[in-house]
């Protein structure tokens, strides 16, 4: 299949223009369904709507449908009646077909499931339905392969063939014993080498990596990257065998978790595309900058009862946004780190102590180096000024502390709330350290122009 340019597009949308049914028609037939998808996105519904009408392969509209957007994939459904939808996902795996319905309105749901003719798919999905999105279960298929313990090898063999021919992928061949609890994997290369064994229980490989139906996704992304693998097992509470997820799922569900936490990080609050609507997109960004004026407001009320200071002692002024940028950039590093470590399973929610400790050693050793740099900065910029110097050095020693041990608590409060702790990096450490920075910068001036008058 040849790469799909730019040139393609433009070729297929002049043809769209046109409304050239048969080489629109047969340029379809040639795309790969993530590059149709692709070339929806520069098209307008209605032109949308009119060349996937004219693919002719079922199975490649049905996968046209799942590389789509969200939104993009949700209006070309609404206008579809349940009847068509039905019959595209019976042309889907399970867990893409769970992923569509989960999309349509509570009502429509019933509605689609009633006409889907596979009567045994349907069964998988409205079981699969029952989980939470956010967990394996969720996230699993129901297309395998699963052989019993005490088959033979060519028993075994013609298993894998007969069920082999309802599936588009082969992972791994899962080995359960009479009430199909997980007991093993079959690597295929034992198929060949091993071709007379009397049992294939005596050539599988036992205590496979597997994950419950209730472990949360990000849980389940962390054994596929420490485990370096392509497909994992699912098992029920009692270790049956219930379904797999394979690594181009999970790849799915990291990006698309990647992409909300650096949008919270940013202070969007929803999850939102470059191509939404104003409306969407300004709905997302203007709460945490309201927030942020709240702040600036606050701000401004701590410098107006500073003023006497500031106008006796103009020097104090300078360093202002020096205070509020340190406290912000040592905050939102320290709840980086955090959120990294809690993300990647390298830091433990139930050893936050630790973590809490080290980065106290951490503050220490940056606010003592900061603040000689800055206090030596201020005996050559502002000679005789102890005042100044004092108040700014020791603040910011002060500010570097707090935003630390700050940034480094609330993601962990967060995770043990059970909320995303990337909120942690965004807008409201930026907004706490700049108005307790610039309290702490006022009460020190204060008390050292007492110390030191000039």
């Amino acid at each position: 299949m040849k790469d799909f340019t730019d040139q393609d597009i433009e070729r297929i949308e002049a043809l769209v223009d046109t409304a050239d049914t048969e080489k629109a028609r047969a340029e379809m037939r040639e795309l790969h369904p993530a590059d149709i998808a692709e070339l929806f996105r520069s098209l307008n519904l209605r032109e949308a709507e009119w060349l996937f009408n004219l693919i002719d392969d079922k199975e490649q509209k049905a996968d046209v449908l799942m590389e789509l957007d969200e939104e993009d994939r949700k209006k070309l459904l609404e206008n579809m009646d349940p009847e068509q939808i039905g019959h595209f996902i019976d042309l889907l795996d399970t867990d893409d077909a769970v992923d569509l319905i989960q999309e349509l309105d509570e009502e429509d749901r019933e509605e689609v499931i009633q006409h889907i003719d596979d009567v045994e798919q349907a069964g998988d999905i409205v079981d699969l339905l029952q989980y939470d999105e956010d967990t394996a279960g969720g996230l699993m298929g129901t297309e395998l392969i699963e052989v019993n313990e005490n088959l033979s090898m060519p028993d075994c063999l013609k298993e894998i063939r007969r069920q082999a021919e309802d599936l588009d992928d082969i992972y791994y061949i899962y080995v359960v014993d009479d009430d199909r609890r997980l007991k093993g994997v079959l690597p295929l290369k034992k198929t060949i080498t091993h071709p007379a064994v009397s049992r294939i229980k005596h050539v599988m490989e036992t205590d496979p990596v597997s994950v419950h139906a209730d472990t949360p996704i990000d849980d389940v992304a962390i054994d596929f990257e420490k485990y370096d693998l392509v497909a994992m097992p699912v098992v029920d509470s009692i270790g049956r065998l219930v379904g797999q997820i394979t690594v181009d799922d999970v790849m799915d569900e990291v990006r698309e978790q990647s992409e909300r936490d650096y949008q919270l990080a940013s202070g969007i609050t929803s999850d939102v595309d470059a191509d939404d609507s104003v409306f969407a997109q300004t709905k997302a960004r203007l709460p945490w900058l309201l927030i942020g004026i709240v702040g600036g407001i606050v701000n401004s009320l701590i410098l107006g009862g500073f003023e006497a200071q500031i106008a006796a002692v103009t020097a104090l002024a300078i360093f202002i946004p020096l205070i509020g940028g340190t406290g912000g950039n040592v905050g939102v590093q320290a709840s980086a780190i955090v959120v990294q470590g809690l993300a990647n399973g390298r830091l433990d929610i139930k050893e936050a102590w630790r973590q809490v400790g080290r980065s106290v050693l951490i503050a220490l050793i940056n606010a003592v180096v900061i603040s000689a740099v800055i206090f030596a900065y201020c005996f050559f910029t502002q000679p005789g000024d102890y005042a100044v110097m004092m108040a700014v050095a020791v603040s910011l020693f002060a500010v570097v502390i707090f935003a630390t041990v700050f940034g480094t608590l609330v993601p962990l409060t967060l995770e043990r709330l059970k909320v995303n702790p990337a909120l942690a990096t965004g807008p409201f450490i930026q907004i706490t350290n700049d108005v307790v920075g610039l309290l702490i910068y006022v009460g020190m001036a204060t008390w050292m122009l007492k110390v030191f008058p000039s």
